[in-house]
C-alpha cells in the first residue's frame, strides 16, 4: 500500500475543484470534436499546480514510470494490457501525451468526481525532458529504460543533455529501481551513475540482421565509446545502432548478463523467440519489439504477476524476481489479441487494402522501420511523410543518417513523399538513387496509392503528422 499525500481541508477542495474543472474541460473539448490528451492535465494544473502529487498517492500498489528513445508508448501499452488483464485497475496515458499535462489527464481521466481514484498500478510513460518536473510530483516505485538513442537536436541536444537530465530525475527518487536494456551501453552506464538498484534485460544471441563488428555498416552508432575512460568499446556483435555485445578494452567496462534473456529470435509474419528458456510469440513486428517485450516481461517477473504463474500460491510468488520458473502460456494470449495503437505498427483496413501506419522520428527508428517492413516480402507501396513543427524539431539533418538505401529493395514499388520538408525528403533519396513523387498533402499521397496500386501500403512519419493522418485514416476505414 502506497503512503496518501497528507493534504489539508483547503487543499482538499481545491483538488476537488481542479478535477471538477479539468473534466468538465475534456467533456467540453470532446463535444468541439477536438482530442485534448492533455487539456485535462493543463486545466487542473491552472487551479491546483501539484494536482499530480494527491492523485498518484492514491494508487494502492506500484507505480512504473517508462523511459527512452524509442518504444516508450508501445512498452508502456503492453504493460498496461497484461495488468489489466490480470484483473487490476491501471491508470495509463495510452496516447503518449508524456509530459506533466498529458500525465496529470491520465489520473484525472481515471479519476471519479471530486477526485477519488480507484488504482491498483500507474503506467506512465515519461518525456526525458520532463522527467525531472514529473518526478518532483510523482514517486514511481519502478523505471523502465528502453534504449537512449540521438533524438532532435533541437529539442533535446546531444544525447549526454539527455543523459543528464535523466540522472538528475532518476536521482530525485533513490529507492526506485531501474529495469534497463543491457544490450545498450548508454543505458547500462547511466544506471551505475545514479546508484538506484537495477536489473536488466537483453538478447543474448544474434537476431535478425545483427552483424559482427568487422563487418561493414553505415548505421550510425553513437553509443559505441566507453562513457567511463571514452576508449572505443569493442563488440562480438550488433543488434541494431550501440545495441548489442560489448565491452570496453581499456577500463573493462562490459554488458552485465541480464537476469531477463531472450534468444534463438526468429523475424518473420510471426515473431518468435524464447525468454528465459520459453517460447514467445506475436504478430508484433521487428527486433525492437523484442526489447519492449522483454521490458515488460521483467517487470511482470520482479513483480511475481499471477499471470505468468497460474499454478502458485500467493505466498510463493510475491517478490517472485527470477527465482521461480514463468508459464509464457498466459503472456502469449493476451499479445494474441493485442492491437499496436496509435501509429506504432497500427494496421488500417481500406477498400480492402491494408495501410499499416508508423511513427519514425529519429535515426535508429527509422532504421527499425524500415527493417520491420522488409520483413514483409509481399510487394508494397510507401509513403513518407517529413514535417519540421517545433514538436518535431527544426533541425532534420538527422535524415542523412538514415539507411534510405535499404527501400530500393524491389518488394517496394512505389514511394511517394509529403509533408512541410517533402523537398527535403526527395532530396535525400535521391542521393540513394531512389525516384520518389510529391504529394501535396500526406492524405492525397495515401490516396494516390490506394486509387493506382493494390499493393500493401506503408506510411512512415514523423511526430506532428501522426496525428491528423491517424485522424484521417480512422475516418477512411469507417467509410
Amino acid at each position: 500500500m502506497r503512503t496518501s499525500i497528507q493534504r489539508s481541508i483547503t487543499e482538499k477542495l481545491r483538488d476537488a475543484i481542479a478535477v471538477d474543472a479539468a473534466k468538465a474541460a475534456a467533456a467540453g473539448s470532446r463535444l468541439a470534436g477536438n482530442q485534448g490528451t492533455s487539456l485535462p492535465g493543463k486545466t487542473a494544473m491552472a487551479v491546483s499546480p501539484d494536482i499530480l502529487a494527491p492523485l498518484a498517492g492514491q494508487v494502492r500498489r506500484k507505480i512504473i514510470a517508462v523511459c527512452g528513445t524509442n518504444g516508450k508508448t508501445t512498452t508502456n501499452n503492453i504493460l498496461c494490457t497484461m495488468l489489466e488483464a490480470e484483473g487490476r485497475k491501471v491508470v495509463c496515458n495510452r496516447l503518449g501525451s508524456n509530459m506533466p499535462a498529458g500525465i496529470a489527464s491520465a489520473f484525472i481521466n481515471a479519476a471519479h468526481p471530486g477526485g477519488h481514484l480507484d488504482a491498483d498500478y500507474a503506467c506512465l510513460e515519461v518525456d526525458e525532458a520532463s522527467a525531472r518536473l514529473v518526478f518532483s510530483h510523482v514517486k514511481p516505485d519502478y523505471l523502465i529504460l528502453t534504449n537512449l538513442f540521438r533524438d532532435q537536436l533541437d529539442r533535446y541536444g546531444e544525447i549526454d543533455i539527455t543523459m543528464d537530465l535523466l540522472k538528475t530525475a532518476i536521482r530525485m527518487v533513490p529507492e526506485m529501481k531501474l529495469i534497463i536494456n543491457a544490450d545498450d551501453p548508454l543505458s547500462v552506464s547511466l544506471a551505475e551513475e545514479t546508484g538506484n538498484p537495477f536489473v536488466c534485460y537483453g538478447i543474448n544471441t544474434p537476431a535478425g540482421h545483427a552483424i559482427e563488428e568487422t563487418l561493414r555498416t553505415g548505421e550510425v552508432r553513437e553509443g559505441r565509446f566507453c562513457r567511463k575512460c571514452g576508449a572505443l568499446l569493442q563488440y562480438d556483435f550488433y543488434q541494431y545502432g550501440q545495441m548489442g555485445k560489448y565491452r570496453c578494452p581499456v577500463c573493462g567496462f562490459k554488458r552485465p548478463d541480464p537476469v531477463y534473456a531472450a534468444s534463438d529470435v526468429v523475424l518473420s509474419e510471426k515473431l518468435h523467440f524464447l525468454a528465459e528458456g520459453l517460447p514467445v510469440e506475436t504478430d508484433l513486428k521487428g527486433l525492437y519489439s523484442v526489447y519492449n517485450l522483454l521490458a515488460v516481461w521483467s517487470f511482470l517477473r520482479e513483480e511475481g504477476c499471477r499471470l505468468l504463474f497460474p499454478d502458485a500460491d500467493n505466498a510463493v510468488i510475491t517478490g517472485a524476481g527470477p527465482r521461480i520458473r514463468p508459464d509464457t502460456t498466459r503472456f502469449n494470449e493476451i499479445l494474441s489479441h493485442y492491437h499496436a495503437q496509435f501509429g506504432r505498427n497500427e494496421t488500417f483496413c481500406i477498400d480492402g487494402r491494408d495501410v499499416v501506419l508508423n511513427l519514425a522520428k529519429n535515426p535508429t527508428g527509422f532504421n527499425q522501420n524500415i527493417e520491420a517492413m522488409l520483413e514483409d516480402s509481399r510487394p508494397k507501396r510507401l509513403v513518407i511523410v517529413i514535417n519540421d513543427n517545433s514538436a518535431d524539431g527544426k533541425d532534420v539533418s538527422w535524415l542523412w543518417d538514415v539507411d534510405f538505401d535499404r527501400i530500393r529493395d524491389q518488394s517496394i514499388r512505389a514511394v511517394t513523399v509529403s509533408g512541410i520538408r517533402a523537398l527535403d525528403m526527395c532530396l535525400r533519396l535521391k542521393y540513394d538513387g531512389i525516384e520518389a513523387d510529391l504529394a501535396d498533402t500526406p492524405e492525397a499521397a495515401i490516396e494516390k496509392h490506394l486509387r493506382e496500386g493494390s499493393e500493401k501500403l506503408y506510411v512512415l512519419v514523423n511526430y506532428t503528422a501522426l496525428f491528423s493522418i491517424h485522424q484521417y485514416l480512422q475516418e477512411r476505414t469507417r467509410k
